[in-house]
């Protein structure tokens, strides 16, 4: 009897510490950004696919950019189209290139109505520095005073 109690609470205390949430659009192209940004850090930083990371654009993925369809657009016909055959064959640059393609049908079909896009900066997507729409601003300063 004492065992089956045991054994009870032991699976509903971890039942109640794993999360239980299922991953919603949003959160797996969060997740899935991170992942192709720490993967993109470590082809630029590795000295077996440094040679490879030469021909792919810079970019700096945010879900909230409107430009992000594009930019993924082109960065996924960089990698899938490669010029150095050896590089097209590499773990990481399969996986880059799987994860890729997957964040991109996420926006742009599975989740195309779930998303808000915040701002359509694209130079943030290619420098990772977003610049202050002031023209907003100022409206809203206008807006605020009548």
């Amino acid at each position: 009897m004492r065992l089956g109690l045991t054994a009870l609470l032991c699976f509903f205390s971890a039942v109640l510490q794993c999360d239980c949430n299922p991953p919603t659009c949003y959160s797996r192209a969060l997740t899935l950004s991170n992942e192709i940004m720490t993967l993109l850090d470590k082809i630029h930083s590795n000295y077996r696919t440094k040679t490879c990371a030469e021909v792919l654009p810079v970019i700096h993925i945010d879900v909230h950019n409107a430009c992000i369809t594009n930019k993924l657009r082109d960065i996924l016909y960089v990698v899938l189209n490669h010029p150095n055959m050896n590089c097209k064959e590499k773990p990481r640059m399969v996986l880059l290139k799987q994860k890729l393609q997957n964040l991109y049908t996420i926006i742009t079909r599975i989740c195309y109505q779930d998303l808000v896009f915040f701002t359509d900066d694209c130079e943030a997507i290619d420098t990772g520095r977003s610049s202050p729409n002031l023209a907003e601003d100022r409206l809203q300063l206008l807006q605020e005073d009548r």
